[in-house]
């Protein structure tokens, strides 16, 4: 039976462009899907790169102004993949123009503007999702499967970091296309928003809502040359980020992130800890699951490594024989695929923008901790 055709219309030619652009090529390889994704357009400032961009991954045309990409009538789905303070106008005209809506996290640069979009998404009744990516490598799946079946029992502490060293020179810019994320305007935040989110974000997921939280923040170069002006501006992100919460289901939550930790590239990790068990994940080793079962007998019991790539894991089935692994980009390739499945099932893939916005407000939480030095409680 043919496929049904869903029109791709990308903006953004990036980083996250690419891995995006990738998964859509790729997904209908291995997943026996409904839909099939056509990269129809491709749309970015820059003609000459928006160009190379569509040439180099097979979209059909290019576009300069997202407005003219919206308008069109062969396009399905809008795919944000640009800097934070251009995704509340995007996702808003594009749900009102009847698009599907699919965006970069974080959802915005604050609840404000994510509620605006969340609105905007409901109202028009589109299909949406939010690529917090990491939910979709398999072993962190497995690992909210087997809590969601209460394996660990009671939960006591949940805890994770994301750790960077890319920004420890007072020399490297804010601003600009490749260092958008040093500038408060565009980004909204720094490493709360683009690392402590993706923490947060799995952490909701598995172990349920926070309930409040405290966090020290802090800003370690004060001043940092704008790339696109030339001249010294004051920085208005926070580049280190601790945080420590208390989650509804009585359990305690520790997050920490940074681009100060010399010697990490994206050293992302997350454990947690329950009466029967524990499970640690670290993103260096992706394929792989850490996990105690205090159920087995004493002279045997101890920590046991599990290599997550067996058919019967999440999402392994679709791929290789057992003990060949996969990367990074097969997480967007899982991300497409739950996408389309929900457009078959009429059951959304999740995140949803509105499950994302809570993350963005535990967010806005504790960039409001770090700036009072109080306790925030999440509403």
């Amino acid at each position: 039976m043919a496929k049904k055709p869903l029109n791709i219309g990308m903006v953004g030619y990036g980083f996250m462009g690419r891995a995006h652009s990738n998964a859509y090529r790729r997904v209908g390889n291995f997943f026996d899907l409904d839909y099939e994704p056509v990269l129809t357009a491709a749309c970015g400032r820059n003609k000459k790169a928006v160009k190379a961009f569509a040439d180099t991954w097979g979209y059909e045309s290019t576009e300069t102004d997202w407005r003219e990409l919206v308008k069109r009538d062969d396009i399905d789905a809008i795919d944000i993949c640009v800097p934070n303070d251009l995704h509340v106008d995007i996702a808003i005209a594009a749900a009102k123009a009847g698009k599907m809506v699919l965006c970069e996290k974080p959802i915005a640069r604050d609840a404000r503007e994510g509620a605006r979009m969340v609105k905007a998404i409901e109202k028009a009744g589109v299909a949406n999702m939010v690529w917090y990516n990491y939910r979709w490598v398999p072993a962190v799946t497995l690992i909210k499967q087997i809590v969601a079946e209460g394996r660990l029992g009671k939960i006591f502490h949940y805890r994770a970091n994301f750790l960077q060293d890319w920004t420890i020179s007072p020399d490297v810019p804010q601003g600009g296309a490749g260092t958008w994320r040093l500038d408060v305007e565009a980004a909204g935040s720094g490493v709360t928003g683009d690392l402590i989110a993706h923490c947060v974000d799995t952490a909701l997921w598995i172990n349920g809502g926070i309930r409040d939280l405290t966090a020290m923040t802090e800003t370690f170069v004060k001043k940092r040359k704008h790339a696109d002006t030339g001249k010294m501006r004051a920085v208005g992100i926070d580049d280190a980020a601790a945080v420590m919460a208390h989650f509804k289901n009585g359990s305690l939550g520790l997050f920490e992130s940074t681009r100060y930790a010399r010697g990490h590239k994206a050293l992302y990790t997350l454990e947690i800890n329950g009466e029967h068990g524990s499970f640690m994940w670290d993103l260096h080793d992706l394929n792989r699951v850490e996990w105690f079962d205090h159920s087995v007998e004493g002279r045997l019991r101890g920590w046991t490594s599990i290599l997550v790539t067996d058919g019967e894991h999440p999402y392994l089935g679709k791929w290789w024989v057992p003990g060949l692994t996969l990367g990074y980009e097969h997480s967007f390739v899982h991300a497409v695929a739950d996408f389309l499945k929900g457009l078959q099932t009429g059951k959304p893939a999740s995140p949803t923008f509105r499950e994302a916005l809570e993350t963005t407000k535990v967010c806005d939480a504790i960039l409001k901790s770090g700036e009072t030095g109080r306790w925030v409680t999440l509403k």
